[in-house]
This record gives structure tokens, sequence and C-alpha cells, in this order.
């Protein structure tokens, strides 16, 4: 079995304002680790054309599982609150350990946000 996939990076930049952008990546190497992964994407945004500076230019620090394929979708806006233990992408270990595989699709955030928005997880409307 292969062990490149494409994953969807969803950039949250603000829960509250459902904010966020996915960007696809291809031929992703699961083997590699989650820390490789993240610097990896961040390089990458940082240049990466057609994305608006203010998701170039954020302070991205954790991942999180949102969806794989043939799973079951959350019904949050943004991404499930649940599960954190499970799907929050720990360092030291290989994305495929980590539970990534083919067409995943991860949150890529600021922790420090997403623990304010789950203490309370209110959306603004606009």
């Amino acid at each position: 079995m292969s062990s490149e996939a494409v994953l969807t990076v969803r950039l949250v930049r603000s829960f509250e304002h459902r904010n966020f952008k996915p960007v696809v990546f291809q031929s992703v190497n699961l083997d590699q680790t989650v820390e490789e992964f993240i610097a990896f994407v961040k390089k990458d945004i940082a240049t990466r054309s057609g994305l608006p500076p203010p998701f170039k230019k954020f302070e991205y620090d954790t991942m999180k599982i949102i969806h794989q394929a043939h799973g079951a979708k959350t019904n949050e806006l943004v991404m499930s609150l649940e599960d954190d233990n499970k799907l929050l992408l720990r360092e030291g270990v290989s994305l495929k350990a980590a539970g990534v595989a083919n067409e995943t699709e991860l949150a890529f955030f600021r922790n420090e946000d997403y623990e304010t928005y789950k203490a309370n997880p209110k959306t603004v409307w606009w």
C-alpha cells in the first residue's frame, strides 16, 4: 500500500467567524512526522498564490483530523470539538500513526484560539 496521500488542510483563522480556507496537498508522504508536515504546510502557504495574505501570515500551530474518506462528517461548521485525545495530531509520530490516510481532511489552527472557542463555542453571524 502506498504511503502517499492527497490531504485537504483547512486553514482556520477564526472559529467564531467561521473564517477558513481549504488547501489541497498532493503526494503527501504519510511516513513523515507531524512536525515535518506542519513545517512543510507553513512553508507552502507562505508562498502559495491565490491565498489571501491574512491566511499566509497567521500563526498556525495545531492540526486535527476533521474528516476521513468514507467516514461520518461532523455537523460543526468549522470542525468538531469532540475527541481531541484521538483526533489532535501529536508531535513525534508519523502522519500514518496519527490516523491520517488518503483523502483525510485536517484543520490547521492556533491552539490558543481553539481552546478559547471550545470554552464558549459561539459563532458570530454577519
